[in-house]
């Protein structure tokens, strides 16, 4: 019983240095258009995101409950808190890295892959829960389309609405319009990609006995949210640096038909109950607009280099997580 309460300790603790890494590594996404702009400045940014992100994760659950029983059922893991465990390892080293290297990489993808490779290794393929695992990886895989083709709509559709504005006024409006839009994707942000640690945490007590339903427990919310948005307000200005002005140069047009682009498809999946990469949406929905706006002012090659890093992310953490939770399994 001792061995079990550590390791589900460690299980929570990891799991918050997973949303706090995720605060400024994904997050930073949510502000990037907006501090390239010059709409906010970073420090302001930081904490409007800080803040709307934490209301957001303790707003919605759906996503917790879908991630704690869809990729693997923790009523059957005989060493389930060890593989948990060995997913945020996993994890939290290949989001380390990628913000280290500024790539915006995905951590939804690094934990799904992370959770599903340490379980194989646990107890096979059999282990997985294939019906939800496959629902959630469409998800996955979709949202950065439906993200492109909406952000080339929705530019498109700006290009018509305002295209006898002054420049200089128009850019000056939609400035102060980008305040609230930066607001509305910090928030759709906290409302999916917090849930994913709460998830964890969620699957870690199951596991260990602590709890028998898929209920996420009022202080797993408040602690993930708190997580997110104290690693938020760290900052994450490398990840701004590469989704803000290294695939397009943004004006403030663009980050409102970017962030609206993205904020409606990121909360439309936390209706639905599924994880999506919030990191994979928003430069897709930015690309999306690049192309509507000007194809040729797009950095494909910058575009090429993320979508690279996202095909990558999910087998490679499922190795790291399956040698990882294998490294474990020569000590249990």
């Amino acid at each position: 019983m001792n061995t079990i309460i550590i390791l589900t300790v460690l299980v929570v603790t990891f799991a918050l240095v997973f949303d706090f890494i995720n605060g400024f590594h994904d997050t930073a996404n949510a502000i990037a258009t907006t501090v390239s702009t010059r709409a906010l400045s970073p420090r302001v940014a930081v904490i409007l995101a800080a803040s709307m992100n934490f209301i957001g994760a303790i707003t919605f659950t759906g996503v917790a409950k879908a991630l704690a029983k869809d990729i693997v059922d923790p009523f059957a893991l005989s060493n389930g808190t060890y593989i948990i465990l060995a997913a945020l390892l996993s994890a939290i080293i290949w989001n380390l890295l990628t913000w280290y290297l500024g790539i915006p990489s995905s951590s939804s993808h690094a934990i799904i892959g992370s959770l599903a490779g340490a379980a194989i290794a646990a107890a096979g393929f059999h282990a997985i829960n294939f019906g939800g695992f496959i629902k959630i990886i469409k998800g996955l895989i979709f949202s950065p389309f439906i993200a492109i083709i909406i952000g080339f709509l929705m530019m498109s559709l700006f290009k018509v609405l305002f295209k006898n504005l002054n420049l200089y006024r128009s850019n000056k409006g939609f400035r102060k319009v980008q305040i609230f839009t930066a607001a509305l994707q910090s928030f759709s942000h906290g409302t999916n990609d917090a849930q994913k640690s709460m998830g964890i945490i969620t699957m870690a007590l199951i596991a260990a006995g602590f709890q028998t339903g898929d209920a996420v427990p009022m202080w797993v919310r408040v602690a993930c949210a708190a997580a997110m948005g104290i690693g938020t307000s760290v900052g994450g200005y490398k990840i701004i640096k590469t989704v803000g002005g290294k695939i397009m140069k943004i004006r403030p047009v663009n980050g409102v038909a970017a962030d609206l682009s993205s904020a409606l498809i990121i909360y439309g999946a936390t209706s639905l109950h599924l994880p999506v990469s919030t990191t994979h949406v928003i430069s897709s929905a930015i690309m999306g607009v690049g192309a509507a706006q000007n194809a040729k002012g797009v950095h494909w090659g910058v575009a090429r280099r993320i979508v690279i890093t996202w095909i990558i992310t999910l087998p490679t953490a499922a190795l790291l997580g399956a040698l990882i939770f294998s490294i474990f399994n020569l000590f249990i």
